[in-house]
């Protein structure tokens, strides 16, 4: 445990409280280190086929440059992660205008979600860190005050578990996620690419959004025959566009209903030229898979090391309830009433591809 000291900016408040960081290791030199600003991943490391160290997600050196970066790198995101239609939805005949910060769309939880905040609570046990925020009544437009627990466990097997659990005291829309950016052959050099990923998603469908604005049609679209059918494995570079002349083929920030119920496999990512491989299971009904498509496209952005982050450097696996599940009446239900408890498991586990059993 380590504490981060640095000065909060948002809403021109400053703070010089610490910012505390945890580390959890096992014996197979995996480690994780999470913070208590944000309840953030931000380094996260595992060997390759030659047993070399290396961070496969996307973070800084320093806590000012997690305060000042808008693009929620390692984050814990809420209350509602991904975008909800002009910041607004009706619950039991009542209206609400939630904050807008991604014109003309609320994302993210808004200005300042749980992204944002300073000091997560924090309890150690064993190698488990969880991380607890009281989300008053009426932040950010939300309904209802909200108990939030993030729990992140890295186990002996190499298994990253992130378990989100809320309650309520007034209905609300509910959806947390992690946003952390991977880049499996392990970021030390630039420039970054995915390119030559290789992905597979659990899904035989996926909700088309308007491109003006990106918020889901409420349709739920087969896969098959699609860009979007990553039922087999996918390079990335084969199926992504380099050049941005065309927004249809210029990367993935798309919804994929992941198919089946209760923890199932969602997702695979894995490096051929390191030999790393992950896979993801989740509780949750979608997966928003993005390609990083609003880094910056120069070399503006620098990161850990000093590396340059761009578009395209990195991929996210977010699982969550589909965009704008709130106003979409035959989306999964996101809403969590008292008495009940929001609960969302997701597990990242890593390995050497020829080790796979």
């Amino acid at each position: 445990i380590e504490d981060w000291v640095g000065r909060y900016y948002a809403d021109k408040r400053v703070s010089h409280e610490p910012v505390r960081r945890f580390t959890l290791s096992n014996s197979s030199k995996c480690s994780v280190q999470i913070i208590t600003y944000g309840a953030c991943i931000t380094s996260l490391k595992v060997p390759d086929a030659n047993d070399c160290v290396a961070d496969v997600v996307l973070g800084f050196d320093s806590i000012d440059e997690y305060y000042k970066q808008p693009y929620y790198m390692g984050a814990t995101v809420g209350r509602v992660s991904g975008r909800i239609a002009h910041g607004r939805f009706v619950l039991n005949n009542k209206g609400y205008l939630l904050a807008i910060n991604n014109p003309p769309n609320h994302l993210h939880g808004g200005i300042r979600g749980y992204d944002k905040v300073v000091l997560w609570e924090s309890h150690v046990q064993g190698n488990v860190v969880t991380l607890t925020y009281v989300s008053k009544d009426g932040e950010e437009g939300y309904p209802g005050e909200c108990v939030n627990q993030a729990t992140f466990e890295l186990t002996a097997d190499n298994e990253l578990v992130v378990s989100y659990e809320v309650t309520t005291t007034k209905p609300c829309p509910v959806s947390l996620t992690n946003h952390s950016y991977f880049n499996l052959a392990g970021p030390a050099e630039s420039p970054l690419s995915i390119y030559d990923h290789v992905v597979t998603i659990n899904a035989d469908k996926y909700t088309p959004v308007d491109r003006a604005n990106n918020i889901p049609t409420g349709e739920l679209a087969p896969v098959e025959n699609t860009r979007f059918d990553f039922r087999r494995p996918v390079k990335l570079g084969d199926r992504i566009k380099a050049e941005a002349d065309s927004a249809a083929t210029d990367g993935f920030d798309n919804n994929f209903c992941i198919k089946g119920s209760g923890q199932r496999f969602a997702a695979k990512v894995s490096h051929p030229g390191s030999g790393r491989a992950m896979e993801m299971t989740t509780n949750m009904p979608g997966m928003q898979f993005y390609t990083s498509n609003f880094l910056p496209s120069d070399a503006s952005l620098s990161g850990r090391g000093r590396v340059t982050y761009a578009k395209h450097s990195a991929l996210c696996l977010e699982p969550q309830h589909y965009p704008n599940a709130v106003n979409q009446p035959n989306f999964p239900n996101c809403i969590l009433n008292p008495g009940e408890t929001y609960e969302h498991t997701t597990v990242y586990k890593f390995y050497v591809e020829s080790d796979k059993k």
